[in-house]
C-alpha cells in the first residue's frame, strides 16, 4: 500500500527516491533531551516491568482467569505495544542522535499509534461497561459478561479501530513529499509528515480529524452513560478507572487544541505532549487496575513466592 516517494521541489520532480525522514525532538530546546531521558527511561522501565508483571500473573494464577481480568491483560498489551512503538526511538534520538527513520517504518508507527490508542480508548469502553453490569446487575452478570463475550468484544476492538485508523497512514504514505524531509517531531504524527507533502493535505487531515473524534468521541459518551449509573454507588470502586479516563480524554483533548493552536504555543509542547501520553497510561494502568485489585496483589505475592 506505501508506494515509492521522490523529493522534489514544486513543479520540478527528480528521480531520486527519498527512503527515509529525520525525527527533530524539541526543536526550540534540544538541550533539554539528555535531562528528559532519565525520567524517560525510568517510566518506560516501570510501564514495561508492571504489564509485563501483569501479564504473566493473569496468566499463572488460575483464580485471575475471569471476563475482567482477560481486560485487563489486553490493555496491558496495548500499553506495551505503544510503548515499544514509539519510546525505544525516542530514547535512540537522545541518547544516539538516531534521527533517521525509513519511510515504512514511519507510516508503520503511525499506523499503530492511531490505532493502538483508539483501541485503548475502546477497551476503556468496554470495562466501563464490565463495571456497569457488575455493580447495577450483579445477579446478571455472570451470564452477560463471559468469555465469549471478551473474546467478541477483542475482535470488534482491534477490528474496528484497525480498519477506521488504516486510510490515515495510507493517505498518508500517497502524497508526493518536497526537499524537506525533516519531521518537527519525537515520532511521525500524521499532522507532522504531511505537512511536509507538496499536495493538497486537507482531506488527510479532516479524515484524521472526523475519525478520530468519531471514535474517541463515542467511546468517551459510552463510558460517561456507564459511570452516571454507577457513580453513587461505585465511587469507592470505580474512582481510579474514572480519574485516569479522565487523565487520558484531557490530555487528547489538550493534543487537539495545541494542534489546532500551534501559531500560538511553542512547538515543543505538543511533542511534549504526544510523548507523555504514550508513556504515563501504559506506566499508571498496570497500578490503577492492578495492584489496587486485591486479587491481583495476591497473584503477584505467589508469583513472587515462586522465584
Amino acid at each position: 500500500v506505501i508506494r515509492v516517494h521522490y523529493m522534489a521541489s514544486p513543479g520540478n520532480y527528480s528521480s531520486a527516491p527519498v527512503s527515509e525522514f529525520l525525527l527533530t525532538c524539541f526543536p526550540n530546546y534540544q538541550s533539554w533531551q539528555h535531562w528528559l531521558s532519565l525520567p524517560f527511561s525510568l517510566l518506560f522501565l516501570l510501564a514495561m516491568g508492571a504489564n509485563a508483571t501483569l501479564l504473566v500473573t493473569i496468566r499463572l494464577e488460575a483464580s485471575l482467569h475471569q471476563p475482567m481480568y482477560y481486560l485487563l491483560s489486553l490493555l496491558s498489551l496495548l500499553d506495551m505495544v505503544l510503548c515499544l512503538t514509539v519510546i525505544p526511538k525516542v530514547l535512540a534520538i537522545f541518547w544516539f542522535d538516531l534521527r533517521a527513520i525509513s519511510f515504512f517504518a514511519c507510516f508503520l508507527q503511525m499506523f499503530i499509534m492511531n490505532s493502538f490508542l483508539t483501541m485503548e480508548s475502546c477497551t476503556f469502553m468496554v470495562m466501563a461497561y464490565d463495571r456497569y453490569v457488575a455493580i447495577c446487575h450483579p445477579l446478571r452478570y455472570p451470564s452477560i459478561i463471559t468469555d465469549q463475550f471478551v473474546a467478541r468484544a477483542a475482535i470488534f476492538v482491534v477490528a474496528r479501530n484497525g480498519l477506521f485508523s488504516l486510510p490515515v497512514p495510507v493517505l498518508s504514505s500517497r502524497l508526493r513529499y518536497c526537499a524537506e524531509k525533516v519531521i518537527q517531531n519525537c515520532i511521525c504524527t500524521n499532522l507532522s509528515v504531511s505537512k511536509l507533502s507538496c499536495d493538497d493535505i486537507t482531506f488527510n487531515r479532516l479524515y484524521q480529524f472526523v475519525a478520530g473524534w468519531t471514535l474517541l468521541g463515542s467511546d468517551l459518551v459510552l463510558i460517561v452513560l456507564s459511570y452516571s449509573f454507577i457513580l453513587k454507588a461505585a465511587l469507592s470502586t470505580c474512582g481510579s478507572h474514572l480519574i485516569l479516563i479522565l487523565f487520558f480524554s484531557t490530555v487528547l483533548l489538550v493534543l487537539v487544541i495545541t494542534n489546532l493552536a500551534r501559531r500560538r504555543i511553542p512547538p515543543d509542547v505538543p511533542i511534549l505532549l504526544n510523548i507523555l501520553h504514550h508513556l504515563i497510561p501504559p506506566a499508571l494502568n498496570p497500578i490503577v487496575y492492578g495492584v489496587r485489585t486485591k486479587e491481583i496483589k495476591q497473584g503477584i505475592q505467589k508469583l513472587l513466592s515462586r522465584l
